[in-house]
């Protein structure tokens, strides 16, 4: 099972080496660690958490056609690392409800899905979280901050992938929306200081912006 550890990571540092929107090898570090952590607190199965928090961008449909070509692409990944079939199944069925789609994902049955979900919208908040936003706006081209435009309130899943925002509307989009959204107490204690820091973050950004100070 080590081996399968190993050769996830190569494989996954190879595939965003170059990556510019958020989602680099560091990010997936952060949320395998996370992972493991929140794991041990609720006694989810540490191998299929850390394995599916490594491989859990490797096939998101923002990386790809379609959502079938990234399920795919892991799929067949996996397939060469001789896993027991109910092992490898257990894996995919954690990443299918990783991302969060505008909201449209659907919710983890299992607790190792529960602790991989978590895991991975602890790294969407705090200072690391706000620091991916605005790098992700930057690299999708989205402004910083339009006084006049309204966070989006009623979006399809269309709308959330390729819709223009910006990164300030983002926080309200999604981040401000997650500590809600938490499946494990573990993770849902994690996610309480992260959140309140999202929130000072924008009193100090809307003062700054207007002048205050």
């Amino acid at each position: 099972m080590d081996d399968v550890l190993m050769n996830a990571e190569i494989w996954v540092k190879s595939l965003f080496a170059d990556d510019a929107t958020g989602h680099d090898w560091h990010h997936t570090d952060r949320v395998r660690r996370n992972a493991l952590e929140i794991a041990r607190q609720e006694g989810a199965d540490g191998f299929i958490c850390e394995l599916a928090a490594l491989l859990h961008d490797a096939g998101d449909e923002k990386f790809h056609e379609s959502e079938e070509v990234g399920k795919d692409f892991v799929i067949k990944w996996l397939e060469q690392q001789q896993l027991p079939r109910e092992t490898m199944l257990h894996v995919i069925e954690v990443i299918d409800t990783v991302s969060f789609k505008g909201g449209f994902n659907r919710p983890p049955e299992q607790i190792e899905g529960k602790v991989v979900q978590d895991a991975d919208r602890l790294d969407a908040l705090g200072a690391i979280g706000i620091a991916r936003c605005f790098m992700f706006a930057g690299n999708k081209g989205d402004a910083m901050h339009i006084p006049n435009q309204k966070p989006r309130e009623e979006m399809t899943k269309e709308d959330y992938r390729h819709g223009k925002s910006t990164a300030i509307n983002h926080f309200y989009e999604k981040l401000l929306t997650l500590t809600t959204q938490m499946k494990t107490e573990t993770g849902l204690k994690m996610a309480k200081d992260r959140h309140d820091f999202l929130k000072l973050y924008l009193v100090e950004f809307h003062d700054e912006w207007n002048g205050k100070k």
